[in-house]
Formats: structure tokens, sequence, C-alpha cells
């Protein structure tokens, strides 16, 4: 048998990707699925955006180019930051790579190694602690409470940083708890992490993603001090439903971003060129599709939360952005279905799966096992549908 590396074996596949294919496998089959699992937008890229696409392939636009993104590209980002977030940086303090993930990757890579922790507040994006891990890293996760919103406090942070302590991640709007942090919030942390002399790496891809007119902000928002140690991390596949045209980027000091892009030099090159030019004109061009999008999404949040907190022994926050809900089912624990008892996450998403039909995603990949993960980024039809099944369901435990 082939001896495969060791790292391979310290890494687990995405679950909500893993939940995503079994469903459509279903699909093919037959069977009528309904998925909770995908996170991405259901609604198509705009149209000016796919047809700066075309112009660049019109045009020829299909060569390498540069590893860490085209000049237009990064001016663009530049002027988003500057005029959204009130953030300058520099050509040379910016990289661009195939997707928010890929970009997370390559920072952690050029970061962390052995020996180092890194703080993961919990619940927590799936990939992260696999991605610190791939470094040789430790992920120590910080366990936020429901009763205090998941929110990480600046106690939780400071308790838990040691000499060995690198750097802290944080999401918001978070995955999968739709949890985001105020410019008070943030403020509070930033007095304990300013102490520390720690990293900061700001995973905000769901930024434009939030609900009851909250504003949005970030750790480097809050002063020169946490900018000049915080990496932001964003992209376009959310905000303008590109999940498939893979374009993420950080911006950040530019000793990290030139290793990141020296890193990336080696792995992947340079993203792909014509999604370059559709993410330029995502982010300078017409911006009417963005409140459409959310309030669409606001009104598929408030149905999905108050059915939810409707079905005994459910009980489900109401998400602040993003596209998730986080319902709390460990009252269903030690119910049983023809004999078997339901007593994780994982086993509660087996039964809904195959007796309702409905796909979601257990809270345990994401840190929480009292929880499942719904994404509502689905049509109206396919929530009220596939929430009335999830609710026969339930009731037919025992």
């Amino acid at each position: 048998m082939m001896k495969l590396a060791s790292r391979v074996g310290k890494i687990k596949p995405s679950p909500t990707l893993a939940i995503t294919a079994r469903a459509q496998a279903m699909k093919a089959s037959g069977r009528d699925i309904i998925g909770f699992g995908a996170g991405e937008p259901d609604f198509d890229t705009p149209i000016h955006i796919k047809q700066a696409a075309i112009r660049a392939l019109d045009a020829g636009f299909t060569k390498y180019t540069p590893v860490g993104g085209i000049d237009e590209l990064k001016d663009a980002i530049a002027a988003k930051l500057s005029s959204e977030n009130r953030l300058e940086y520099k050509r040379s303090e910016i990289f661009v790579s195939c997707g928010a993930k890929h970009t997370l990757f390559n920072i952690a890579q050029v970061l962390f190694e052995e020996g180092d922790e890194v703080l993961i507040p919990a619940p927590y994006w799936v990939s992260y602690p696999d991605i610190v891990v791939l470094t040789g890293a430790t992920p120590v996760i910080i366990q936020t409470r429901e009763s205090e919103g998941f929110k990480l406090r600046p106690g939780d942070v400071s308790s838990r940083i040691t000499a060995r302590t690198k750097a802290l991640i944080l999401n918001s709007p978070c995955n999968p708890t739709g949890v985001a942090y105020t410019a008070s919030e943030l403020a509070e942390l930033a007095g304990e992490i300013e102490k520390s002399g720690i990293l900061i790496i700001s995973d905000d891809i769901y930024e434009k993603i939030l609900y009851d007119g909250l504003s949005f902000s970030n750790l480097a928002m809050v002063s020169r001090e946490i900018r000049k140690r915080t990496v932001l991390v964003n992209g376009v596949s959310k905000s303008y439903a590109m999940t498939g045209w893979r374009i993420g980027y950080a911006a950040g000091p530019e000793e990290i971003i030139t290793a990141a892009t020296d890193y990336q030099s080696q792995n992947t090159s340079n993203p792909t060129s014509i999604a370059q030019k559709a993410a330029v004109e995502a982010l300078k061009g017409n911006q009417d599709s963005l409140p459409i999008m959310v309030g669409e999404f606001r009104k598929r949040r408030d149905f999905i939360v108050s059915f939810l907190n409707d079905i005994e022994g459910v009980s489900c926050m109401n998400p602040q952005g993003a596209f998730y809900v986080f319902p709390n089912v460990a009252k269903l624990y030690g119910k049983k279905h023809r004999g078997a008892t339901i007593g994780s996450s994982t086993e509660l998403s087996e039964y809904l799966l195959e007796e309702a039909e409905v796909a979601v995603v257990p809270g345990a990949p994401f840190g929480s096992d009292d929880h499942i993960r719904l994404s509502y980024a689905t049509s109206m039809k396919n929530i009220e549908t596939g929430l009335k099944r999830i609710k026969k369901a339930i009731e037919a435990l025992e």
C-alpha cells in the first residue's frame, strides 16, 4: 500500500462540500432532496460583471498575469478599502488569489509553523483549523457562549494568549452563526490584543451581507496600531454571487503580502485572468444588485428563524449577517426513531437526510455539536418545503 505524507492524515474533507455532493448524488438517483448545505448565493452573477469577462475574452486577455494580480484589480481593491473602510493600502500591500480560502491558506503558510498557536473562536468556519494544522501550528479553540451571542469577549482572548500565540482569526459576519461584531465590541477586543502584539487575520468575506441597519467594522478599522498587525481577507464570491470565479484577496503589512505572493508563485501562479477583469467590474461597477440580494436574504432569514423557533426542541438565534442559521438542537438528543437514538448533530443530520430528504450540515465540524447549520441561500419555495419536512421528521421522533 502506498504511504501518503503524514500531513494528509491530519486534515478532514470539508463537511459542507461533502454534504452538498452527497445531496447531489441522491438527487441524481431520483430522490427529491432539498439542500441547505451550500454556502453560496443562489443568485446569478450580475450581467455587467459577466459582460466584463466576455470583453476580456474577446480582447484576448487570456494569458498569464502578475502572480499577485493585475494592477487594475489591486487599484480597485485599494479604492474599495479606502472609500468603504477608511483604510489606505498601496499595491505592494495587496495580493489576489484563487478565492478567499486560497488567500487564507497562503497567508497561513507564510506566517505559521510548528510551535506556533493560532486562536480560533468557536463556532468557526470548518476550514480554519485544518488550514492551521497544515502549517504544523496548533489551532487553539476558544469556545464562545450562545448566551452571549456567540461573541468573543476580551477576557476570552487574554486568558488564552501564551508565549506561543502567533495570531487570532476573526470572521465577522461569521459562518456558521451569522454573528457580526459592532465597532464598539471590536474596540474592546482591540484593547486586549494591543497588549499582546499578536497578529490578526480578519476574514471579511460576508462584509456586505448585513441586516437591520448594522454597519460593517473590522479590527483594522479600530486603530493604527492594530491595522499594522492585521491582514484583511476578502473576495467577490459572496457579495457578487461569484463563487465559481475564484477571486479572493488580502491587504496587510507589505512583508506578509510579499511573502504570500512569492509562496503563491510556486503553487498556482496568478488567479484566472478573465476572472480578475470580472472582479474589477464587480468592485468598480454598478452595485444595484447588492441591496436586492441582501433584501431577499433578510426575508428568508426572518422566515426561517421564525419557523425553526416554532419547532418544539429547537431554538434559533437571529443572525446579523451572512446567510446561515445555526439552530440549537441539543434538546432532541436522546430521542429515538425506529429504535435508533439521536445523540449528535451528525446523527440528526443523517436522519434528516434519509427520512426527510433534507440536507443540513452538522454543527460538530464547526465546533458545536449542539447545533446544525442551514444555509438560506436557496429559494423561498425550497425553504418552506424543507422546513416543513424538518418539522415533520422531528415530530416523528419519540
